[in-house]
This record gives structure tokens, C-alpha cells and sequence, in this order.
């Protein structure tokens, strides 16, 4: 951690005495909203915002749900006054007039949720309450507006001048490493063992992002295996009588999980940094290490193909690559982005799609969404750049010479027959 790091955890973590919830302020949920915007002192607000935030946490889901619409609604923009406001500004521009058009344009529920954050402790009080809202709200057009408010404003208080990234070990707290087995999302992690197998060999790595302002809390964290070369399966990655090599002698950083910890933080991008940041840090521990890659699943691929009525149930390794490959090169949404979401990820990122691997993945979660392939990403540090703006402006996908020959070879099969041509 750098010293920047360790002065803002020693800021943020302080704990500063505050009003403690009044639990004998029984007004509605509507009134504590309008007092704590409405009032200019600071020990007013405070109880306000701690009574307000306690009793949210003790509600049903029912009442959570109208303190939502009851925010989307009554606390939204007005917007005859939007259009006053910009009228003005427009028929004389000046500091005053944009103000005002600023002050309109900007819904008195950002300023509630801003106020809400004065409280020790609840930035994190808050991101549960936005996972409350990302899982009650549903497709609610006013519900998601109000959303947009919390993504705003948490893209701000969540950039990466704010973020510690911290190693990870198997001398880590508990309490730390109940959470990295909690937030697991891409191989579980089954027990104490399995943890200390990935965590304390000395080919082994993890690293996380944590917040100032929620040092117990991981945002996400990485999982990296050193290597000699780039690996074709996750079995062989985690084998438990696998042999350790020396760090200094690994050739190859593999990132073969990424883990997002808080559902209330959805939407609000750390793994790019987070991949970049690690693979800096590696480069500057072990000089050796020359290839950054991903052994990653591919976890829409039995769905599509499913849903385009390709049979690969029982086709052989080979057929299983090249479906694989045209499906990380040519399956495309309607907005031209590629159907699988870690493909986008990793290529949002720079990435290359440098390989894939049958049999890479023989779980049953890994089986169910992908047949047992892998790919591998390749973060090439002098290229990320350019094939990130390629993408972004073009959605051209980098890809190496391998995976392009197996695209090429599956746009030359009638896929739905695909099966039956391989056998042939």
C-alpha cells in the first residue's frame, strides 16, 4: 500500500462522535426526508440522517420499496422549472443564470443522499441501500431514474483516486478472508483449505480494492496464479497436489478469477483498473514475468448456442473451440457489442482473445454455461491502448492468429449441422 493509501485509511477510518438514531422520533419516513434536506444545522441533519438511515435498515421490503417511489417521485426535478431556468440562461449566460439552471437540473434526492453520507459509517449504509433498490426496483422507469442519482453520485465517491489496493495473504484477517470465500463468483472456494491452497504457496497472489470509508469491505479482488506458461485449464490451475514453483522463476501472471464484492456498487467499473494496477505491481516485484493473461469462463455460451439451435452436446474438443471462437468473434447484440459479458469486459480493457481451451473447465457450473471451455485473454501492457480505442470505435476485436483461423473455419460450416460435419 502506498503512503497516500495508509493516510487515507488513517483519515477515513477514524470515528468521530456523532448523534445517535432518535428512536423516540417516530415521524414518518416522508417528514425525516424533508427535515434533512430542509435544515441549515449540522446537529439537526446528523440525527436526522441517522435516524433515516437505522430506520430504513429495520424496514420490510414493502415499506422500502415506497420510501423509493416516495424519493423517485416527490423528490425528482421539476421540470418547468428546468425549462425557466435554461430559458435564462440562455438569454444571458453569467454565473448566476447557470447556478440557477444547475441547481434545477439536479434532483433534491442527490442532495438527501449527500447528506445521508455526512454519517460515519454510511457510505456503506448506502451501497446496501442501493442493492435494496437495484433488487426491488425492477424495470420501474422512475425507480431506475432514482438509480442513476446513487450511480452518479458513487462513480464520484468510487474513483480510483480513492481506492487502497492491498495484498491479500493468507495472514490476512479473518474476518477478511471469510469475505474473499463470501464474494467468490468464478470457482468456489469450499473451504478453509481450498482458501489457504490459493492464497498462502508462493505462486500464488490476491489482490483487492478496499475504500477509505469501508476498510472491511472488499470492492473486488483478483485471484493470480504464477506460472511457467499460459494455462489451458482451470483443474490443473487449482489441483490440490499441484507442485509450486519460485515466483522468481514464473514466466506468466495468470488472472484466472475476478470477483465483484458489493451489489450496490453494480454498474460502477473497478476490474480495469484493478487488472492494470496488479499487473503493474507484479511487473515491478518479479521483473521476469513477461505475459499478463486470463484463463476465463465463458459464461453465455451453451445459452447461445442453445438459442441459435447449434448442437455441441456431444461434439469433440476441436468443433468445441471453433464454436467457442466464432462466438467471442462473431456473435454480436443488436448494439454490436459481443453477446458474452466477460468477453466485453476483458476487451473494454484492451484485452486480445488469445486462446481457447476445451476440457478446460469439467465442473458443473463450468460444463452448464460454457462445455468445459476456457479462453484466454492477453493483456498485452504496450498494446492495451490501441486495441482499446480499435474497440471502442470500431468494435474491432483483437484477436491472435489462432482464434481468427477458428472463427474463419466455423463461418465456412452451416453451424446447425456443424455436429454431423465434424463426425464426417
Amino acid at each position: 500500500m502506498t503512503i497516500l493509501g495508509d493516510l487515507l485509511s488513517t483519515i477515513f477510518e477514524r470515528r468521530y462522535r456523532t448523534a445517535a438514531p432518535d428512536r423516540r422520533d417516530n415521524r414518518p419516513m416522508e417528514d425525516l426526508v424533508s427535515s434533512l434536506v430542509g435544515t441549515a444545522g449540522d446537529v439537526t441533519g446528523l440525527a436526522a440522517a441517522s435516524t433515516l438511515l437505522q430506520r430504513f435498515q429495520e424496514m420490510e421490503d414493502s415499506d422500502k420499496l415506497q420510501f423509493f417511489r416516495h424519493l423517485a417521485h416527490d423528490m425528482n426535478i421539476d421540470p418547468a422549472g428546468v425549462r425557466t431556468a435554461l430559458d435564462a440562461y440562455e438569454a444571458s449566460p453569467n454565473r448566476k443564470t447557470y447556478t440557477a439552471f444547475m441547481a434545477a437540473v439536479e434532483p433534491k434526492r442527490q442532495e438527501l443522499i449527500r447528506r445521508l453520507n455526512q454519517i460515519p459509517g454510511a457510505t456503506e449504509q448506502l451501497v446496501r441501500m442501493r442493492a435494496d433498490l437495484l433488487r426491488l426496483g425492477g424495470a420501474d422507469p422512475e425507480l431506475q431514474a432514482l438509480d442513476q442519482d446513487f450511480r452518479h453520485l458513487f462513480i464520484s465517491w468510487f474513483n480510483r483516486g480513492f481506492l487502497v489496493l492491498r495484498p491479500i495473504s493468507w495472514e490476512s484477517p479473518a474476518h477478511i478472508l471469510e469475505k474473499i470465500i463470501a464474494y467468490e463468483a468464478v470457482h468456489e472456494i469450499t473451504s478453509w483449505e481450498d482458501l489457504r491452497s490459493r492464497l498462502a504457496p508462493g505462486d500464488r497472489r490476491c489482490f483487492a480494492f478496499f475504500h477509505p470509508s469501508m476498510p472491511d469491505e472488499p470492492l473486488i479482488f483478483v485471484e493470480v496464479a504464477l506460472t511457467a506458461d499460459i494455462p489451458g485449464s482451470i483443474q490443473d490451475l487449482l489441483a490440490g497436489d499441484r507442485e509450486p514453483i519460485t515466483a522468481t522463476t514464473a514466466r506468466t501472471a495468470v488472472f484466472y478469477s475476478i470477483s465483484n464484492c458489493q451489489e450496490g456498487l453494480a454498474r460502477i467499473s473497478f476490474g480495469n483498473s484493478l487488472i492494470k494496477q496488479v499487473a503493474a505491481d507484479l511487473s515491478a516485484e518479479l521483473p521476469g514475468l513477461k505475459t499478463f493473461v486470463t484463463l476465463s469462463p465463458i459464461p453465455g455460451l451453451t445459452k447461445w448456442l442453445s438459442a441459435e439451435g447449434i448442437a455441441f452436446q456431444d461434439a469433440d474438443p476441436k468443433l468445441l473451440r471453433t464454436l467457442a471462437a466464432y462466438y467471442l468473434l462473431s456473435a454480436r447484440r443488436q448494439d454490436g457489442q459481443p453477446v458474452d459479458p466477460v468477453a466485453r469486459f476483458h476487451l473494454g480493457n484492451g484485452a486480445l482473445v488469445h486462446a481457447v481451451h476445451a476440457e478446460a473447465d469439467t465442473s458443473a457450473k463450468g460444463r452448464a454455461q460454457s462445455a468445459g471451455v476456457m479462453v484466454n485473454y492477453l493483456y498485452d501492457l504496450g498494446k492495451v491502448a490501441q486495441n482499446h480505442d480499435r474497440y471502442a470505435a470500431a468494435g474491432e476485436i483483437a484477436a491472435s492468429s489462432d482464434i481468427r483461423s477458428l472463427d474463419a473455419a466455423a463461418k465456412k460450416l452451416d453451424l446447425r449441422e456443424a455436429e454431423a460435419a465434424q463426425q464426417a
